[in-house]
């Protein structure tokens, strides 16, 4: 984990959720949820597909209100905040998501300058200057005039993650930052994601299910299963885990439940 920045309050979390529970209609989603995302710290949510991570995600960003329980970013309740408070927060959030969401029709440049456009009141030259310096810090100097579908995957991957930090969030959060990279372009990413966080002191949070990824990056994981935290800690912790659910996670292993034959029936049939 990053050395704090000077003046930061290290004991503090930048992200608490507290007993987070959700369900679309029936279905219960998130039960109980805990989590508490130091400053500096590098942690990633695994889980299989269906497990939550999505939804805990959305939740934390402020896209959604829980049934229960709260989520703290930075100090403040999510879902309490709202105009100009929740606008500043939210300044101080960037998110990179897995398809990289970028506006094809604009420029690299353009692109990263976006965020900037709409959240400041700064002149187009210096905005053009600091989004010039985020495509530096990513590797992508002398590509800023060209659109999103003459780049590689891993080239969107780096300019949706420059366009999340060209305001110098305090936090940052990723949605699958390899998925779809070759083994050598995922491995360059992720040693750009560590740097990003020591040079800018940053907290980032990270949804991903390659375990390549995970072993370079993470300061902690947190492994979620059909809505319910089971462990966080290292990955040394979590590969030493003698839950059979997790260690199905780590080798890929299908799970096998018990199947409530009546329970299928009523499912098939709509009763």
């Amino acid at each position: 984990m990053a050395p704090p920045a000077p003046g930061r309050d290290d004991t503090e979390p930048v992200v608490k959720v507290r007993d987070l529970e959700t369900s679309y209609g029936e279905r219960k989603v998130l039960r109980g949820v805990n989590l508490s995302l130091m400053p500096g710290e590098i942690m990633v949510i695994m889980g299989g597909s269906g497990s939550g991570k999505s939804t805990l995600l959305r939740y934390i960003l402020g896209l959604g209100r829980p049934d229960s329980g709260f989520v703290r970013v930075l100090g403040a309740d999510i879902n309490r905040v709202g105009g100009r408070a929740l606008h500043q927060l939210r300044r101080n959030m960037g998110v990179a998501f897995q398809g990289g969401a970028l506006f094809g029709s604009m420029t690299v440049l353009e692109n990263i300058m976006f965020p900037l456009q709409e959240h400041t009141n700064l002149d187009r030259r210096t905005m053009a200057i600091m989004a010039r310096l985020k495509l530096e810090l990513v590797n992508l100097s002398g590509h800023e005039h060209r659109h999103p579908a003459e780049l590689s995957g891993g080239m969107v991957k780096r300019a949706a993650l420059a366009r999340a930090v060209v305001m110098d969030p305090k936090l940052l959060f990723f949605d699958e930052p390899t998925a779809g990279l070759d083994p050598v372009v995922a491995a360059e990413l992720d040693e750009l994601i560590v740097r990003l966080r020591d040079s800018m002191h940053i907290s980032i949070l990270i949804v991903t299910h390659d375990l390549d990824s995970v072993a370079r990056i993470a300061d902690r994981v947190t492994v979620l299963d059909e809505g319910r935290i089971v462990m966080v800690g290292t990955l040394e912790e979590i590969r030493h885990s003698p839950s059979g659910r997790v260690q199905a996670l780590l080798t890929r292993t299908p799970g096998v439940g018990i199947v409530d034959e009546d329970a299928y029936l009523r499912l098939l049939t709509g009763d």
